[in-house]
């Protein structure tokens, strides 16, 4: 039997706020009033294609003092830095001289609502934090789901009964996430996805990071 050896694979990090409740809903409130003042708290040039059912918000929410913002901030910051430190094999010393530079804003769903394929430029590393997934119908199992598309775009050029049933992490299709509240899934920006429609009651609310990276002086 050969040794079988994945060359090119792409790290994902999965992540779980350990007591997620209050947390999402000081941020549910938070999100949905300032969603309320209309475009006061609005993305002003949208690039990505969306409909009237999403709403995006500025990408300066990691800079706003609510206490609720700040706790999720730094929960999403060090399960980074984690990632980032044993993949690249840092140390401690070496971690703590990361400096990281962040947009970050969020999103409200509602009944209708999808994001268009996109990736995230000028960043290394990318997240999205699930405040709430709201409440699919039970005949839409596609809802609302995070989708990334499979990078190798020419594996697929010819299938036959020796590649057409490949295994994770080999297979030739896209992946997707039925996102959980409290949960954080981090990628690579280059990573291009986007979010199906959602059909459901309530709101689908999202938080979603860029971050770039510079070694501080030691």
């Amino acid at each position: 039997m050969p040794q079988i050896n994945g060359l090119f694979s792409v790290p994902f990090g999965f992540a779980r706020h350990p007591q997620p409740e209050a947390l999402n809903a000081s941020l549910r409130d938070l999100f949905v009033a300032r969603e309320a003042e209309g475009t006061r708290w609005a993305n002003p040039n949208p690039y990505t294609v969306r409909n009237g059912q999403l709403f995006e918000s500025h990408f300066d929410l990691f800079t706003w003092p609510e206490p609720c913002v700040r706790e999720l901030r730094e929960f999403c910051m060090n399960e980074l830095l984690r990632l980032v430190g044993e993949l690249n094999r840092y140390d401690e010393a070496m971690v703590r001289r990361i400096a990281i530079a962040t947009d970050a804003w969020f999103h409200i769903t509602r009944r209708g609502g999808h994001f268009g394929v996109h990736n995230h430029p000028m960043a290394a590393w990318s997240g999205v934090y699930c405040v709430s997934p709201g409440r699919h119908d039970p005949d839409q199992p596609d809802s609302g789901r995070l989708s990334f598309i499979n990078p190798f775009s020419t594996s697929s050029m010819y299938l036959d009964v020796g590649n057409s049933r490949l295994q994770q992490p080999f297979q030739f299709g896209n992946y997707g996430f039925d996102l959980m509240a409290g949960q954080l899934v981090l990628f690579p920006s280059w990573m291009l996805h986007h979010v199906m429609p959602f059909y459901g009651q309530g709101e689908r609310i999202t938080v979603a990071f860029n971050c770039a990276f510079r070694l501080r002086e030691g």
